[in-house]
């Protein structure tokens, strides 16, 4: 892998932990719902799926 990915998936996973982490998470932790999932679920789900996403794509460059 070249170091140019690793630095990547680095910063993703110290991104993703800082993102992760109580303080942040507990923005979100209110009474409203979206699409009929509360608030607090959704945006752990939807943060955890971007997290995957943007990896996927680094190691994909990284396979081509």
């Amino acid at each position: 892998m070249k170091k140019r990915h690793e630095q990547k998936l680095v910063i993703l996973s110290i991104t993703a932990l800082a993102i992760l982490n109580v303080p942040f998470l507990l923005i979100f932790n209110h009474d409203g719902h979206v699409y009929g999932i509360p608030a607090f679920y959704f945006s752990i789900f939807s943060i955890w799926l971007v997290i995957i996403l943007v990896s996927y794509i680094v190691l994909k460059r990284h396979y081509e």
